[in-house]
């Protein structure tokens, strides 16, 4: 017979414990949290703990964004270091050299053809003591006459001042204001394929008069003096008008040639299309005297110049100024650039 008062253990080991009493816990803890709210000033405790919490995560976010700000301008600052190092090596060396300096692109202020650049490029290779001459390394199809005159004069100043010799190489194109600026050169060297020439000015536009008419379109233009708005494209233009920018520009192109001729000399062998602003090959130009002869920069370093070691002394960008302009910091200044209408050599 069984004991009914006796207890037996449940399970297959007589010697397991009892499971927890489940109703048992829940009501001590239940009784745990009324002690606990029932405690004066507990509410202030929590509010505290969540405030401390609050101020320890925006602590650390700062931390992480404070670290990232130092890490962008401590790559940024290395970037620009290390540029600077480089532009300092390639015109530190005083052995014998030829120096190069790059005349690509459009010429223009704020290019990397422009006056400023090519000038001070120009100075330091002249200056340093080890360049045996300076080469122009040209690719442009033209660009502005004002810059092309000031490089022209700074070209024969130096040349003057410093007594060395400089030669410009063509690659694919050197028209207008490139050409410009080589004709002030001691010799000139082309390939056979090269474009060269296009002496002549021109300053282009449009013209939406008639296409305002047909919209039923009005121009509203205040101007103080009668052809202050001559150039304004929804205007329309007189003959006077016409005249005076015919001019203006028939002076620019002959300061052009008087370059040109001053720079060839008795080289040029000018004929009435030399200066209609054509174009021709390298081939071409070597025949009329707007060139010497075919060459490369390797070809001018080692057999003309006799200084196999190139260096070259061309001023860029920096990076924060392509930065800044890839942000959009000169965009106003390109779009006034877009709009007016000014006098070029292309």
């Amino acid at each position: 017979m069984t004991d009914p008062t006796r207890t037996e253990p449940t399970g297959f080991d007589g010697n397991q414990p009892q499971p927890p009493d489940l109703w048992a816990r829940t009501a001590t803890e239940t009784e745990a949290k009324k002690a606990v709210s029932s405690t004066p000033g507990w509410e202030r405790e929590l509010l505290e703990k969540l405030v401390l919490g609050t101020l320890a995560e925006q602590r650390a976010a700062r931390r992480w964004r404070n670290f990232w700000r130092f890490g962008w301008l401590a790559l940024i600052t290395l970037i620009i270091w290390a540029a600077w190092q480089r532009d300092l090596s390639s015109t530190s060396k005083s052995t014998p050299h030829t120096a190069v300096v790059d005349v690509k692109g459009e010429i223009a202020a704020g290019a990397e053809a422009s006056a400023e650049f090519v000038v001070a490029a120009m100075k330091s290779a002249f200056e340093d003591p080890g360049s045996q001459a300076v080469v122009l390394l040209i690719n442009s199809p033209g660009g502005s006459p004002v810059q092309a005159g000031m490089i022209n004069d700074e070209i024969t100043r130096l040349k003057a001042k410093h007594n060395k010799p400089l030669y410009a190489v063509v690659e694919e194109t050197c028209a207008s204001a490139a050409y410009y600026i080589a004709a002030a050169a001691d010799e000139i060297y082309v390939d056979k394929a090269s474009i060269v020439g296009s002496i002549g000015v021109l300053m282009d536009g449009f013209g939406f008069t008639g296409t305002m008419e047909k919209l039923g379109v009005e121009r509203r233009l205040l101007t103080a003096g009668e052809n202050k708005g001559f150039l304004d494209p929804f205007s329309p233009q007189s003959a006077t008008q016409r005249g005076y920018a015919q001019q203006m520009l028939d002076q620019i192109h002959q300061q052009f040639i008087e370059a040109v001729k001053e720079g060839r000399g008795e080289r040029l062998k000018a004929t009435p299309e030399t200066f209609s602003g054509l174009f021709w090959t390298g081939q071409q130009a070597v025949d009329m005297g707007l060139a010497d002869q075919y060459g490369t920069l390797d070809y001018v370093a080692r057999e003309v110049v006799k200084a196999e070691d190139v260096i070259d002394y061309t001023r860029r960008d920096n990076v924060a100024e392509r930065l800044a302009r890839k942000f959009g910091a000169t965009f106003g200044e390109t779009v006034l650039r877009g709009m007016r209408s000014a006098p070029a050599l292309r």
